[in-house]
């Protein structure tokens, strides 16, 4: 992962909650990682959804960690108004997102702009006619009201992704209507943003494990050198970045962690 940063300026790991919960929950230093997080965490209503949350940020802690090279402990979750998560006091030194969908827990860090990460699994059946007008542009509709059943439902569900990263990287969340955001596909079959003819934009979609679709937004911000200078980030082909294996425990994890046996 670090090698990841160091090139890029961002990285996106991934792991499950099942492979985290013995090693955070029994970590005795576990209220004072989850911070302002622990009175959520104790309150949570579901005993399932409440270990979900805590592992979900002891990851994200961790990731964060192992970007920056400080001990997890040392930094300070909060999130924005919209539910955006930030580590306070660094500024715009380290950006991270968070999503998890069943038992797949995924992060996005980054030194080099806004990342934002959405994941659902890839069989989930959608109804494209109920919700072509919530999440497609008119012309996104039109293409994919042509194509057969089964590959219009996979790329309904590749686009929703797309712009749930997307609008998370802005941080704006569900707060902004994705009919109001476009994609367009190239001849490969990458993604980019409608009218983003600058480039600032890098989108990719990875099926991880054989069934979670992970789609990843960032935006091409400078990337920090090893000096802490700032250089233009590396040539990216949206679509075409590969989504890393999670180094070892001794990297993102704690103690006992084990690496995630895929995305």
């Amino acid at each position: 992962m670090q090698e990841r940063i160091e090139e890029t300026g961002r990285a996106v790991v991934h792991t499950t909650w099942g492979q985290w919960l013995a090693p955070a929950l029994l970590d005795p230093g576990l209220r004072t990682l989850l911070g302002r997080d622990w009175p959520r965490y104790r309150q949570h209503p579901a005993p399932a959804g409440r270990l979900s949350f805590a592992v979900s940020r002891v990851v994200v802690k961790h990731a964060a960690a192992a970007a920056l090279q400080v001990p997890a402990g040392r930094l300070d979750l909060a999130y924005l108004p919209g539910g955006r998560p930030v580590l306070r006091g660094l500024g715009a030194d380290l950006q991270v997102s968070l999503t998890h969908t069943d038992e797949l827990i995924v992060v996005g860090v980054s030194r080099a702009g806004p990342v934002g990460v959405d994941a659902e699994p890839a069989g989930r059946r959608i109804s494209f006619e109920l919700l072509r007008g919530h999440v497609c542009t008119p012309g996104e509709a039109e293409l994919l009201a042509a194509l057969p059943e089964e590959e219009r439902t996979d790329r309904f569900l590749r686009l929703w992704t797309l712009k749930e990263a997307y609008t998370k990287a802005l941080g704006h969340g569900m707060r902004r209507r994705f009919s109001a955001v476009g994609f367009a596909w190239d001849a490969s079959g990458a993604a980019g943003l409608t009218g983003d003819t600058a480039g600032e934009w890098a989108f990719a979609t990875h099926l991880v494990q054989e069934r979670f679709l992970v789609s990843e937004a960032h935006r091409l911000d400078a990337v920090p050198t090893s000096e802490g200078r700032l250089r233009a980030p590396l040539p990216v082909e949206p679509g075409r970045t590969p989504l890393r294996e999670p180094p070892g425990p001794r990297v993102v994890g704690p103690p006992g962690a084990r690496g995630p046996g895929r995305r």
